[in-house]
């Protein structure tokens, strides 16, 4: 009876009250909280409950009143998640960085596609365009966005979308291009390590010793770890 009648006095309660209880849950279990009812997953697409998260959990965070640059900031949801990127998922320093996590995102989603993402010198392109025009210097830029790059295809799912895209990443020819948009040599690096240990099960033969080819075109001494089929 006490449990039932918890759960009417729970339903009873006001949206900005409900608001308040999700915010302080840890952000594991609001996919589990959101699928309770049409109510608390309506609460959950809307804005408001993101927007007092933010306030919560990053009340430094600064709403600019301009977003320069081709990577949209979007909804107070988008928001969320960026910041939540820039704290835990890419090392930003002290100050949480939402442009970022924005960074992030946007790479993410791009390379995710279903279909071949586009170019990396376009994609790395975008990145650093956008980090420029929010004030970053060309080496600062240069350096966060590789970053951005090795933490994506750090977390990207060990599946045959993602060993398909690591090829396509690892076989993409060579474009000049000025500082700071030439592709790092830390992120190529990462292709090619990712594709000969977490994938290496993946390979035939005839794939392995063409990007084993690859990879001597562009390193002069490979990691042991890379030989072997």
């Amino acid at each position: 009876m006490r449990e039932e009648y918890g759960e009417e006095l729970i339903g009873t309660l006001p949206d900005h009250i409900l608001i308040e209880i999700f915010v302080r849950l840890p952000v594991y279990q609001w996919g589990s909280v959101a699928s309770v009812s049409k109510r608390w997953g309506g609460i959950f697409r809307g804005d408001h409950l993101w927007q007092t998260a933010i306030a919560r959990m990053w009340p430094t965070a600064v709403t600019r009143k301009r977003w320069p640059g081709p990577i949209p900031r979007s909804s107070g949801r988008r928001r969320f998640m960026a910041l939540y990127v820039s704290k835990n998922i890419v090392a930003s320093g002290s100050e949480t960085d939402e442009l970022i996590g924005h960074a992030y995102l946007y790479l993410k989603e791009q390379l995710d596609l279903s279909k071949a993402p586009p170019p990396s010198s376009i994609l790395h392109g975008t990145m650093i365009d956008q980090f420029i025009a929010c004030g970053r210097s060309r080496d600062g830029a240069h350096k966060v966005v590789s970053e951005i790059w090795v933490a994506v295809i750090n977390n990207l799912e060990e599946n045959h979308h993602t060993f398909l895209l690591l090829k396509h990443l690892a076989q993409e020819g060579d474009l000049f291009l000025p500082y700071p948009y030439s592709r790092s040599y830390e992120v190529l690096w990462r292709v090619y390590d990712k594709l000969f240990t977490d994938f290496r099960d993946c390979f035939s033969h005839t794939d392995y010793c063409n990007l084993l080819g690859f990879a001597k075109s562009r390193f002069q001494i490979l990691p042991s770890t890379w030989l072997g089929y």
